[in-house]
């Protein structure tokens, strides 16, 4: 009996509607390829899933928003109400997305107008995780989840922010990370260890939907001074939450392919989001070309209209440090300023991150399969990635080597010359 996995087109992070949203007003005619990988070794072969991944995209191509869920959409300000109208007549072609076997290996490849074949990511991933899980979702496996994340739960309950580690001077008002504010004497150094704050970034790689959905309400309902809010645009609207999101790389790397000059695509891809949001969704992925290359271009414009950065590759503790010398090099107060980190965190992981930084700069954690799909069975470390543009390559020289990712070798030499990294 056929049981659908995707039953509704909010199920998905709100980083793929704030990157649709500047595609379709900038590049509606770009042509764009996604390709699925499996970066490890699964327990079965996946290719064994063909049939039923293809059945549940007929499913997913049949499914339009709900008037319900284009009002909840419209009482986001960031987004357009011809964006909102874009989506009210949108839905998924079954005529850009492919299915093929390799002997073991699953291929999944999107192909197509970039602004109807972007959205697959999400529930391409979702849908293979499910399917590979549902022979280990047994109530032994399922009780393991629930004692893991009540573990963590208790982590949470013990630990404490309230000491203050850190002098800064404040004139007037002291306003913390969470919004509230402590009257404060003119000209006098005060204390402040900025919340601990996390959320939710597990919908690509969740055991099930079901099971995510109970992580989330769990977590909300058990630690909300901690939990603030999920990725998952379903969730959030469900349980009231805060629907959190930045860019992905795809985002940066489409502007590797749409006549910029290439030394200058960090900049165009930063400048159209500016102009797209105006203040608003204002945390800069850095990692598409590294580092130090992203920090060579965002200069104090840019630095002053972005409210903070995302880490997703390399260690974590070099890039902050490097975060913080950049602002302190601009002269911005790193206080007013946020990081996120969110490459493979667990709880403790972002608990020490989180003891490192957060005497100096505002501090989130998107932790992603930790929450959503740890129960004891290996996870799957899968990915759906942009992989050309325009009939051009486009890729991502990652600050962790096995995450770079690009289908012509060529191209990846020229842009290393180009940003002048070391292969």
């Amino acid at each position: 009996m056929f049981t659908p996995i995707i039953r509704s087109l909010l199920d998905t992070d709100l980083y793929k509607l704030t990157m649709l949203s500047p595609m379709l007003h900038r590049f509606p005619a770009n042509q764009a390829v996604y390709n699925f990988v499996c970066r490890n070794t699964p327990q079965y072969p996946l290719a064994s899933l063909k049939a039923e991944v293809e059945e549940q995209l007929d499913h997913l191509c049949s499914l339009t928003y709900t008037e319900d869920e284009l009002d909840y959409l419209g009482t986001k300000s960031f987004f357009k109400s011809d964006f909102i109208d874009f989506l009210r007549i949108f839905h998924f072609q079954r005529r850009y997305i492919t299915v093929s076997t390799d002997g073991d290996a699953l291929n999944v490849t999107a192909r197509g107008p970039q602004i109807h074949v972007m959205g697959f990511e999400i529930f391409v991933l979702s849908i293979i995780n499910e399917l590979y899980f549902r022979r280990y979702a047994t109530p032994e496996v399922l009780q393991e989840g629930r004692q893991r994340l009540a573990e963590k739960m208790l982590m949470l309950r013990d630990f404490r922010t309230q000491s203050p580690v850190a002098e800064v001077p404040a004139p007037n008002v002291l306003k913390f990370a969470n919004g509230t504010t402590a009257p404060l004497a003119g000209g006098a150094l005060h204390t402040i260890r900025h919340p601990f704050q996390f959320f939710d970034f597990g919908t690509r790689r969740r055991f099930a939907r079901e099971w995510h959905e109970e992580v989330v309400a769990t977590l909300a309902r058990e630690v909300p001074q901690y939990f603030t809010g999920t990725s998952n645009m379903y969730l959030a609207k469900k349980y009231g939450l805060a629907a959190i999101g930045t860019m992905a790389h795809e985002y940066l790397q489409t502007f590797q392919a749409v006549g910029v000059q290439l030394r200058n695509f960090q900049k165009a891809a930063l400048e159209a989001w500016v102009h797209e949001y105006r203040g608003d969704l204002g945390v800069a992925l850095t990692d598409v070309v590294g580092m130090d290359a992203f920090l060579a271009d965002f200069d104090l414009y840019f630095a002053k209209l972005f409210d903070g950065l995302r880490h997703d590759s390399g260690d974590p503790v070099v890039w902050g440090e490097k975060a913080l010398a950049h602002y302190q090099r601009l002269r911005i107060d790193a206080h007013t300023k946020r990081l996120v980190f969110s490459d493979a965190l667990n709880v403790p992981k972002a608990l020490r991150l989180h003891e490192h930084f957060s005497d100096r700069v505002q501090c989130g954690f998107g932790i992603g399969t930790d929450l959503s799909n740890d129960l004891g069975v290996p996870a799957l470390n899968i990915v759906m990635k942009l992989t050309e543009c325009n009939g051009q390559p486009v890729a991502k020289l990652s600050d962790t080597p096995g995450k770079t990712l690009c289908s012509d070798e060529t191209f990846l030499a020229y842009l290393r010359q180009v940003f002048k990294q070391a292969a």
